[in-house]
């Protein structure tokens, strides 16, 4: 199995009209659910519109948020499927469920980490 960042930028939901929020929030949750039952669900989360920190090499933290960066992650799925076409058919309910389109990026494996982890269970 493989897992798959699916994202979409912040901002992309702001076409949605203030009365629909409720059918958003109902509809994006019905796919998390049957993500979960499948099996397939990691993790997801929408993110707070633009307060992020930026801790520098030096460990300098700079505050948001950032007028000038043109996209940021809005929310994000981690689904964890066979193919790449498994995470595209998640991505397309989401991204029905969010009324947004959304990303598809296969998140690299990291044999010392699992291994590390796996040693730890």
């Amino acid at each position: 199995m493989t897992q798959y960042l699916i994202s979409f930028d912040d901002g992309s939901m702001d076409h949605i009209p203030d009365g629909d929020w409720d059918d958003v929030a109902r509809d994006s949750h019905a796919v998390e659910r049957e993500g979960i039952e499948a099996g397939v669900w990691v993790f997801g989360a929408g993110l707070e519109r633009q307060r992020a920190s930026v801790v520098a090499t030096d460990g300098t933290v700079t505050d948001g948020p950032y007028p000038e960066t043109k996209e940021v992650v809005g929310g994000f799925a981690v689904v964890d499927v066979a193919t790449r076409e498994e995470a595209l058919h998640w991505a397309a309910k989401i991204a029905a469920a969010c009324r947004c389109a959304q990303e598809v990026r296969v998140i690299m494996d990291d044999a010392a980490t699992e291994e590390l982890l796996s040693s730890r269970r």
